[in-house]
């Protein structure tokens, strides 16, 4: 609903232009905004008013005019001005408040249908028939992005994104929870030749985003984006993608704060599987040895080894250490886990057993941020 302020607003604005004093009422005589000076107007003139079948009428030199909307009465407006243009300009206020009345409405309307077209709350028909009225195009190439704080958002993140992304240009902020902002962006501007071409673009959305967070609300985010949908109905799809990849990112790519759902790989896999084959998994490939924990120097080792396509020599030298050293943290590995890292078969499982460790830490603590 219209909030009392605005109303407020609107009319001061109108009184200053026009020098007519104004007052809004509701269907109960109580004042919502008013530019008159000395106290209010008869309650009882309202409230004979307000159930008159009259949209308007003069009494005592007051204008009263029903403020509508689909034709149900929603506020009484009182003008009193010493021109003969009082009515006129009672006229324009009353259609400039319905008309703030319905922008309120249909932009409440549109962050409604939003959440429940994500949340895959909608039958089909109710899809095409809701944005048909709202007139939101229904086959337009779109893709969800997902914008995680790592405290409760505010309006004043909302209104930083709103500056970048308006639903004038087709583009969509809502929110599901308190810690998470959805934007469903349009990317009908972009010129394309194959699908893939749409991921350069929308990876330098996701670096403005989190620029514009780190330097304007000095906050640390997490962005992560599903991939392009070209109908309205698919929508939900690219907002579970995108969700996926927040997840997936948090456990497996901890240092990155941009997440592309196409580029997750194996990491979206095992995010699918269930807890109990995780467990058999690392109890066929380590038996009662299960790596629980690992040093940083060993861990540091390792995943500069498999940065380095398991080259030995390229390995020490950016660790600034002898080759020798390296081998030797390398076979103490292989004998407390049975995997010599230096062959790829042993390589492929021992990355994949640090991936599967690294889902059940998530599954246990039940949020990785």
């Amino acid at each position: 609903m219209i909030s009392n302020q605005t109303i407020q607003t609107s009319i001061d604005e109108l009184k200053a232009i026009t020098k007519t004093d104004l007052g809004i009422f509701d269907l109960d005589g109580r004042m919502i905004a008013t530019t008159f000076e000395e106290g209010g107007i008869d309650e009882s003139i309202l409230m004979a008013f307000a159930n008159s079948p009259a949209d308007s009428q003069v009494i005592s030199g007051l204008h009263l005019l029903k403020i509508q909307d689909e034709k149900e009465v929603m506020y009484i407006l009182v003008a009193r001005g010493l021109g003969n243009d009082t009515y006129m300009i009672a006229k324009i206020a009353v259609s400039q408040i319905q008309h703030l009345i319905q922008a309120y409405k249909e932009k409440f309307d549109r962050n409604n249908f939003i959440q429940n077209l994500i949340l895959d709350n909608m039958l089909l028909v109710d899809i095409y028939n809701r944005a048909k009225k709202l007139h939101i195009d229904v086959e337009v190439p779109r893709v969800v992005f997902m914008i995680e704080t790592k405290q409760d958002k505010d309006n004043d993140i909302m209104e930083m994104l709103k500056s970048l992304f308006s639903s004038h240009s087709g583009d969509y902020l809502t929110a599901v929870d308190e810690r998470n902002i959805i934007l469903v962006k349009s990317l009908k501007e972009i010129k394309i030749k194959t699908k893939s071409d749409y991921y350069p673009a929308m990876e330098e959305i996701a670096k403005t985003i989190v620029d514009m967070m780190n330097t304007e609300a000095m906050m640390s985010v997490k962005v992560s984006y599903g991939t392009v949908v070209q109908e309205l109905k698919d929508v939900s799809r690219s907002y579970k993608e995108a969700k996926m990849a927040l997840d997936v990112g948090k456990i497996f790519y901890a240092e990155k704060v941009i997440t592309a759902y196409n580029t997750l790989g194996i990491g979206r896999l095992i995010y699918q599987l269930p807890v109990n084959l995780c467990k058999i998994f690392m109890e066929e490939i380590f038996g009662e040895n299960v790596p629980e924990e690992l040093d940083d120097e060993t861990l540091t080792t390792i995943l500069k080894f498999f940065e380095n396509n398991l080259n030995v020599s390229e390995t020490s030298r950016q660790l600034f250490i002898h080759r020798n050293t390296l081998v030797y943290r390398i076979e103490k590995l292989q004998k407390a886990t049975g995997l010599d890292i230096r062959t790829f078969d042993d390589a492929l499982t021992f990355k994949i057993a640090l991936m599967v460790v690294n889902y059940m830490k998530y599954l246990e603590k039940g949020d990785f941020f």
